[in-house]
């Protein structure tokens, strides 16, 4: 099958060598987001939660150039420097996504690129 990358400025630019995403077939599968700010690369001001709508805002931005939004999202997976935080992130998850909602896994991890205290990355079937 043909191997498509996606690319959008309205989502941060790679910081390493990767893609945003890359689509297969109706499958997509996207990047990690990190609550960068795609017009300065720089992370986010301000408490978790406004973090945790970047990193959502940066995936929509990144499904959107795919050809699709958040309810074409089968899987999120959820990393978390404090597991702690869990609580807010489905808070804000909420403003996002609607019932049926995808496949998820919540993952604590030691840390994350930048110093920042989340990640998401998605797998999105068109």
């Amino acid at each position: 099958m043909k191997k498509e990358i996606i690319s959008t400025p309205d989502a941060p630019a790679a910081i390493g060598t990767y893609s945003q995403a890359v689509k297969v077939g109706d499958t997509v599968y996207l990047s990690g987001q990190i609550p960068l700010d795609p017009a300065t690369m720089q992370v986010v001001e301000g408490p978790f939660d406004a973090h945790v709508r970047r990193v959502f805002d940066n995936l929509l931005a990144v499904c959107r150039a795919a050809g699709g939004d958040f309810s074409n999202i089968v899987k999120l997976n959820i990393y978390l420097t404090d597991l702690g935080n869990f609580a807010k992130v489905n808070e804000v998850m909420a403003e996002y996504f609607t019932e049926p909602y995808p496949a998820r896994a919540a993952i604590g991890v030691k840390e994350l690129p930048k110093g920042v205290a989340v990640e998401m990355d998605a797998v999105m079937v068109l």
